[in-house]
């Protein structure tokens, strides 16, 4: 029997929102210990930045991979754009003129202070070994919506290859080129979008792909996701000729807002809203 296979994006330092999801799902027990057996749990990235605690999702995460590992599942944890940022704004933080601009870019973007403040060599080294993709089953899983990855490598092990390289540059140039470019989104809701998709797929595998990255409400022609917004997401967007599947339920903006998904060879398989989740907890 195939394990199952749940995806959560975009946590964004919303711990407690997230601990109450993956209950939900029957991932975790009310102490935050895997019960998922030999499920596999892919979280898309953007970790940190905008909401409390996003060193503290870090560690539950780096915790939960050692506990699924053992009881035979998986925790799969993809880089994230926000990482990037992050992971610039503390390479280049002893440079006082901060030649990057990496730092205000990182603060600009949500960035919190008390995460660099409380970082341990073991979290930076564990963000720093971020894979960019992975395949499961039939699914292309990745952190955004852009046809960025293309220019990285024409397979997931090239890619994830070249990222890792990139991490380790001590070039600013170099830093603050590949944080712009993971910026970029919406590829496969715009114009030849399919299309778009589809030579994703051709490159690295998989049938189908699922992202983060953009808020649902942004993908959809409104508002970015932030307070305030209109409509609050309570589940994936299908789209590009059902190919792609958007899951940025933009958890850390608003109050009832995020979920969490299983996915299944035919498409969306289940989701767990965080207010139902949140109703029963």
């Amino acid at each position: 029997m195939t394990p199952e296979l749940w995806v959560m994006a975009d946590v964004h330092g919303a711990l407690a929102k997230l601990r109450v999801l993956l209950r939900g799902a029957g991932l975790t027990d009310d102490g935050d210990g895997w019960t998922g057996e030999r499920a596999h749990l892919v979280f898309l990235g953007d970790y940190l930045d905008r909401g409390p605690d996003g060193l503290g999702v870090v560690r539950l995460i780096r915790r939960l991979e050692g506990e699924a590992r053992a009881a035979g599942g998986r925790v799969t944890a993809l880089l994230g754009n926000h990482e990037v940022m992050f992971l610039g704004a503390q390479r280049f933080a002893g440079e006082a003129a901060d030649p990057s601009g990496l730092r205000e870019y990182w603060l600009t973007n949500g960035g919190q202070p008390q995460d660099a403040a409380g970082l341990e060599p073991a979290d930076l080294a564990w963000l720093s070994a971020r894979p960019a993709l992975a395949r499961a089953g039939r699914w292309l899983l990745l952190h955004a919506d852009s046809s960025l990855y293309l220019h990285l490598g024409r397979s997931v092990d090239a890619v994830n290859t070249h990222v890792a390289r990139l991490l380790q540059s001590r070039s600013p140039e170099v830093w603050g080129q590949f944080a712009s470019a993971f910026a970029d989104r919406l590829a496969f809701a715009e114009r030849g979008g399919e299309q778009a998709a589809r030579r994703l797929l051709a490159a690295f595998g998989g049938e189908r792909l699922a992202h983060g990255h953009t808020p649902i409400p942004l993908l959809l022609g409104g508002d970015d996701g932030a307070p305030g917004g209109e409509g609050t997401p309570q589940g994936p967007v299908v789209y590009a000729g059902h190919l792609c599947v958007a899951l940025d339920g933009a958890l850390a903006y608003r109050r009832n807002a995020g979920f969490i998904t299983r996915l299944s060879d035919r498409g969306v398989a289940e989701v767990v809203a965080y207010a139902d989740a949140a109703a029963h907890s």
